[in-house]
Parts: C-alpha cells; structure tokens; sequence
C-alpha cells in the first residue's frame, strides 16, 4: 500500500478504538446486516485497489504522454502545494458530493453513505465502489502527485483524515468545546473553517423537521468553508435525532456497492407509503 494509505488506515484505527471504547463500534443503533459488509469491502477496496490503480494510472498516462511535467512542481514552496490541494482535491470534493445530491444517477452512486442509521468512523468510506473510481478529486490529487507533491500529500493526508474522520464518528469531540463559554469565539472560527462532528452529522441526519438536520448541504470534507462560501451551510451547535434519510428505501447489498450493475428494484416506490416515485428512490435530491 502507499503511504498515504497506511495514514488512512491508522487514523481509522484510532478514532474505531475511541468509538469501541465509548459507544460500541461494532453495535450501532439500528444496524442491518448488510452494513459491516458494505463498510468493509467499499473501505479496504478504495485503500487497497481504487486509490493506488489511480495513482499508478494516471503516472503511466504521464509518462506515457507528458513525461516532460514529472515532478515539475516538486520544488515549490509549501505555501503553494496547501493551496493547490485545497482547491483541486479538497474543493473539488465539495462539488461532487454536492453535485451527488442534485444528479439523480450520482446519488445512486452515493446512497450507500446515507443509508446507515446511525454515525461512526464506519462510514467515512462507505460508498459504491464505482462513485470512488470516478472522483475527480482523487484523479487531481493523483496528478499533483505525479508533478512532485507527493511529499506534501502524505502531510496534507493526516489532516484531512482527522478532520473528516472526527467529523463521522459518534464520539462528538466539539460537543464538549460548545459548553464553554470562553471558547465560543474561537470555535465559531473552527466550525466556518473545518468540517466538525455537530455540521457533518447535519449532513446525515434523518428527518428534514429536525432543526438540526440538512442533508441538502453541509457537504465539505476537510474545509467547510466551502459551504459558507457557496451558500450551503447550516450551523446550529446540535445534533440529529437520529439519521439516515426520510423515506430513503431498502437497498440490497449489490446495489449499495455496485449499481448499476444491481439496478434499482424498479417497483420499490410502492414500499414507501405517500412517497412520489422519485422521492422514494432519491429523496434527497428530490
């Protein structure tokens, strides 16, 4: 594995031992069957294959075709690298997700992520393993590697993976930072800036009468600025009541990890009473 990916894998590892510590990581509220299994397979297949392919595919194609541009950034300064990666990787991220949530056929792709009930460093990674396979923001990270920044990526890696992985777990490490009083001015700063338990959990909460849910937005991974910064931000300092997505249906393991080679089953409208038949197969873009 590459580095960047043994990185991955230890901060999974740190969050899951606080979460198996704390609220039982492997028995969460209204688990299924089917969810260990999603979250296992699309989680080491993205560490283990989809990223590293990427990466090697995209260093074949510019040998191949631009051998000239090899390592042509590798001495820039890291005051240029943050703000590349922040934008082609990170910003980049923001869109597809959002645009995941707006594209029917896209949220297909991502409905595994929205299909748990419950929140854990479980789902970071949980989503069709062909949704990763096209995220541009990988194929961009990819190419900055390829023109020298791999020894930034590494570094850039550790802090995105313990912002959107904190950001997931159950174990709601600004809950407790609210509650002083001195501190408010400074984690108003951080919650514009940085995704946080209380914004992200939004993203995944259930039901839209919940004040503190908003799955149509709150969509950044590393930064949330990117949400203040194109209008979709929601910040309330609390917590769903539960999650996943109102009238969201049952998906079978295939669909969860392959569609469209698991198509949808095409009479599942009728299993949501009241839903119109694209809210009940999509309803968060609906």
């Amino acid at each position: 594995m590459q580095t960047s990916s043994w990185v991955a894998v230890a901060i999974l590892l740190g969050f899951g031992l606080l979460e198996l510590l704390r609220t039982n990581l492997f028995s969460k509220p209204e688990q299924c069957r089917h969810d260990g299994i999603v979250e296992t397979i699309s989680t080491v297949l993205l560490i283990v294959v989809t990223q590293p392919m990427i990466l090697i595919a995209v260093n074949w194609l510019g040998l191949h075709f631009f051998p000239q541009y090899q390592g042509a950034l590798a001495g820039i300064s890291v005051f240029l690298a943050i703000p590349l990666f922040l934008v082609l990787e990170d910003m980049m991220q923001y869109w597809w997700h959002r645009t995941s949530h707006n594209v029917g056929w896209l949220y297909n792709l991502h409905r595994a992520h929205h299909n748990a009930r419950y929140m854990s460093v479980r789902l970071v990674y949980r989503n069709n393993i062909i949704y990763y396979a096209m995220m541009p923001s990988i194929w961009l990270a990819s190419v900055l590697v390829y023109l020298g920044l791999g020894w930034f990526y590494a570094g850039y890696l550790i802090v995105k993976m313990l912002v959107i992985i904190g950001a997931h777990s159950d174990v709601a490490w600004d809950a407790p930072l609210y509650r002083i009083k001195w501190l408010s001015p400074v984690m108003w700063v951080v919650e514009r800036t940085i995704s946080t338990p209380a914004t992200h959990h939004a993203h995944h909460g259930r039901h839209l009468s919940d004040p503190a849910v908003h799955y149509k937005g709150n969509y950044g991974n590393l930064l949330f600025f990117w949400d203040v910064l194109f209008g979709t931000a929601r910040i309330t300092r609390t917590y769903p009541q539960s999650y996943g997505v109102e009238n969201l249906p049952e998906a079978t393991l295939g669909q969860q990890l392959l569609w469209p080679i698991f198509p949808e089953n095409k009479d599942i409208d009728r299993k949501v009473p009241g839903a119109t038949p694209e809210a009940a197969v999509n309803p968060a873009i609906a």
